[in-house]
């Protein structure tokens, strides 16, 4: 159980970190950075925009680093905010953000940048184990938030 973990931990680790360097890396190229990947993958694949809370859910990132993305953003002109006469940061939280034609552009390369590495990082795999993997990937994911929202419940109650 203990290599298991080993294993699994070091594994995510150096993925996670690899993913961090190419983000930076693609980002660099066209003047983004690292952070900003995330977002405009997910608005690029809502054109009819999505809320800085939806964001916040989909990408599992907290209010205040969205916040920040969805703001340098905005200064680059890459995003805009849809019919908000009321640009008060608790409005813009719930205003829907999409790409401008400019954010449009960015985000094919940042999607090509994706595209790529994904490709890469599993080139190697048949269609079947890729399958697998992100069967099982997904459900060790669940499994564990659901484990830590135990802890978190119990640690409440004590």
């Amino acid at each position: 159980m203990i290599e298991r973990f080993e294993t699994f931990t070091t594994n995510i680790a150096s993925i996670y970190k690899n993913i961090v360097k190419i983000k930076k890396y693609e980002m660099n190229k066209i003047g983004l950075k690292g952070t900003h990947v995330t977002c405009m993958n997910f608005l690029n694949n809502s054109p009819e925009g999505l809320t800085a809370a939806e964001i916040c859910v989909l990408a599992k990132e907290n209010k205040a680093g969205i916040s920040r993305v969805l703001a340098d953003l905005l200064e680059q002109g890459l995003v805009e905010y849809v019919n908000a006469e009321d640009t008060s940061d608790k409005r813009k939280y719930r205003a829907k953000v999409i790409l401008t034609p400019k954010g449009i552009s960015y985000a094919q390369k940042v999607n090509a940048a994706i595209n790529n590495a994904v490709s890469f990082g599993g080139s190697d795999l048949s269609d079947e184990t890729r399958t697998v993997f992100y069967s099982a990937l997904k459900t060790i994911s669940a499994n564990l938030e659901q484990y830590c929202d135990e802890l978190e419940r119990n640690d409440e109650h004590e």
